[in-house]
């Protein structure tokens, strides 16, 4: 099950093992993809257990965490993913105090609707999903997606 938190204020981007990767400024969904590939790449040949669907999970919560900064967020501010232990972490931050929202796949009469469905994925798919508030405004979004 995940979990989200919103806390005031984060100072620093969280720290850990692996040598984090960063995109400062405005990091495409394809890219953050990229970066999680190579940080679990760098996880296996260290000899971490990494399961062919636990990459795939991580390069989606990647992707749809950076396409939301974008479509509702005003856009990525940073993004960050680093090995902890036998999981990925994803950070990413936009300029939007909003918090996300799952929205239904269908409106009040039925009709299906296009899109809506990012939030709910990274919550399904990470262990743990949590929302800071950041000092200069905006928030960062992290989820931890465990490898194995």
């Amino acid at each position: 099950m995940t979990e989200q938190r919103r806390n005031t204020p984060a100072a620093e981007p969280p720290s850990g093992a692996g040598g984090p990767e960063w995109c400062a400024g405005a990091c495409k969904p394809a890219e953050a993809r990229r970066a999680v590939a190579r940080a679990v790449a760098a996880c296996c040949r260290a000899g971490r257990p990494c399961g062919e669907h636990a990459v795939l999970d991580a390069q989606l919560v990647a992707s749809e965490l950076t396409t939301n900064a974008i479509l509702h967020g005003g856009g990525v501010t940073e993004f960050q993913v680093e090995l902890v232990g036998c999981e990925v972490r994803v950070c990413v931050s936009d300029r939007s105090d909003r918090l996300p929202v799952a929205r239904p796949a269908a409106d009040h009469d039925g009709r299906s609707r296009l899109g809506g469905r990012g939030w709910p994925i990274v919550c399904r798919l990470a262990r743990d999903v949590e929302v800071l508030d950041l000092p200069s405004g905006g928030k960062r979004i992290s989820a931890v997606v465990p490898l194995s």
